[in-house]
């Protein structure tokens, strides 16, 4: 037991290391929210293209792709907390250049200034994830994990709720300059927030080799089932089966709704995911977590089908909020997972691992939908991915056995 950890008697959220960290991360998701919404919007305003959209992921994946197991290495060796701070003022900084292209200072060119922000958005993105699992790691017992798991889920989701509704209000109501402005200020209150985290952190790890550093948390997550099932299995869901980044156009194109329509949509699958954190919070998932697991994300391809079929907009918003409660069981369990069967001295090689898995999934999974949609149709793509994703279930039940029967209580 790592004697920096705190005593499990105190709960987490009275722990003011995790109060802080908690903060620090609802800002920079609520930063980084508000720009996913108000980016999409703007893009297909300019464009008129679901491609475009797609294209808003490739642009954030290639950089955090080629960063983000450089980025494990650096928490893992230096400061937890520094590059956590440099990430939140990069965000900062790719806002505000955001909110200049709306107006005369960067007008000309919009969207390779648009792309290229969000490239350096990726890039800062690489970094937050492993800062976020080292710290929770080091202020946090090994028995609070699954409970402040279930909260951070929690906390997290209500960012992906109130970040996409204030940023499709702020477009609605204000503009897309005062948008991009409060996103960067969201980001820059992150940043002093870390700064004000006091933890004693244990020496670091004595620096080696980048590249055989980085294979040692390739090795473990490789040679790991249990693990790798729970990330594979994700990250080919979210890869096939996400549709948020096509909900401008079913904005647009299906419901005919605004920008505030943009936001509710954006926010539902949270709403969903939310209610599920903090069910799980305070009854942790011990038993039968494998099958919980591959449950709750065949459940996720099931909505996004039905949501491609609904002709309504409250229909679909419904049904995007039951994708979320699936998705969120889905991230409490691979959070939990992965933080009791980690070693301390690789957590951070280990999160960048996991947010290759899961992050650039996301951006692939745009990119993906945006190619699907333009040689398939709008509807058409989203039924294909939710039928893959049932797809990849089955494949993860027969190829990872011991996740599918894990209990998480054999884990402790």
């Amino acid at each position: 037991m790592n004697a920096l950890l705190t005593p499990s008697a105190v709960p987490p959220l009275q722990n003011r290391p995790f109060f802080l960290l908690i903060a620090f991360r609802i800002q920079i998701v609520l930063a980084y929210q508000i720009v996913m919404v108000v980016v999409g919007w703007h893009i297909y305003d300019l464009t008129h293209d679901a491609l475009s959209l797609g294209l808003i992921g490739l642009a954030e994946v290639i950089p955090y792709f080629c960063c983000a197991l450089f980025a494990g290495y650096a928490i893992d060796h230096y400061s937890r907390r520094l590059f956590g701070v440099l990430a939140s003022l990069v965000t900062c900084a790719y806002a505000l250049v955001l909110a200049a292209t709306t107006t005369n200072i960067l007008h000309d060119h919009q969207s390779v200034w648009i792309y290229g922000a969000i490239a350096s958005g990726g890039l800062a993105r690489a970094f937050v994830g492993p800062t976020y699992n080292a710290l929770f790691a080091l202020i946090l017992s090994r028995n609070q994990y699954a409970r402040a798991a279930g909260l951070g889920s929690s906390i997290f989701q209500s960012g992906m709720v109130l970040g996409p509704a204030l940023g499709g209000a702020l477009v609605g109501w204000a503009s897309m300059t005062i948008a991009y402005t409060v996103a960067a200020s969201l980001a820059l209150s992150a940043a002093i927030t870390l700064l004000l985290l006091q933890v004693t952190e244990p020496p670091l790890a004595k620096p080696s080799p980048v590249f055989s550093s980085i294979g040692e948390g390739l090795r473990f997550v490789f040679s790991n089932q249990i693990i790798l099932g729970a990330q594979a299995l994700d990250m080919f869901a979210v890869l096939f089966g996400g549709a948020v980044a096509m909900l401008p156009a079913f904005i647009r194109d299906v419901f005919h709704y605004g920008p505030e329509g943009l936001g509710i949509l954006r926010a539902a699958p949270a709403v969903g995911a939310i209610l599920v954190g903090l069910v799980l919070a305070k009854y942790p998932p011990n038993k039968h977590a494998g099958h919980i697991l591959m449950s709750a994300v065949a459940g996720f391809g099931i909505c996004m089908i039905a949501f491609a079929l609904a002709t309504t907009f409250w229909i679909a918003a419904l049904l995007l909020i039951l994708s979320g409660v699936c998705d969120g069981f889905s991230v409490v369990m691979r959070t939990t997972i992965m933080q009791l069967v980690t070693p301390d001295a690789i957590r951070g090689r280990v999160a960048a691992i996991n947010g290759i898995f899961i992050g650039s999934s996301n951006e692939l999974g745009a990119f993906e939908s945006g190619l699907a949609a333009r040689l398939m149709g709008l509807i058409p793509s989203v039924i294909f991915g939710g039928l893959m994703t049932l797809v990849v279930v089955a494949s993860a039940a027969s190829l990872a056995p011991k996740l599918r029967q894990l209990d998480l209580e054999n884990l402790h």
